[in-house]
């Protein structure tokens, strides 16, 4: 954590959250855990063009922060599913104004995007 020469804490709030979902999936995948556990596959399916790996690797770093957990059920197929701990619930609840951010101004969000790559 950074410091003030008086040895305050001088790190902002967002610089701790983003140590937790930084990074393109991590706040996709607490989207679609918001609403319930999932297994693999159907995370998989509904955080589209994420890799197997990436997505495993993501699902590891969530679970290890306490954000979620992995239940396995030990079984022939094996069975896992991931769902969401009540500290992570807190997580996804502080994702949702920006997600109707995005609703919001994704018209616009697209427009600039269609002109920078045209001027490319």
């Amino acid at each position: 954590m950074k410091k003030s020469d008086d040895g305050a804490e001088t790190d902002c709030g967002l610089e701790v959250a983003l140590t937790v979902i930084g990074g393109k999936w991590k706040a996709l995948i607490l989207y679609h855990l918001h609403s319930g556990s999932k297994r693999f596959g159907d995370l998989k399916r509904l955080v589209t063009g994420i890799s197997e790996k990436v997505l495993i690797q993501q699902l590891r770093e969530l679970a290890a922060a306490e954000v979620l957990t992995r239940h396995d059920y030990q079984e022939v197929p094996p069975k896992v599913d991931y769902t969401m701990t009540p500290f992570g619930m807190t997580l996804a609840e502080t994702l949702r104004p920006l997600c109707e951010w995005g609703i919001e101004h994704r018209d616009r969000i697209k427009a600039v995007a269609c002109r920078a790559s045209e001027s490319s």
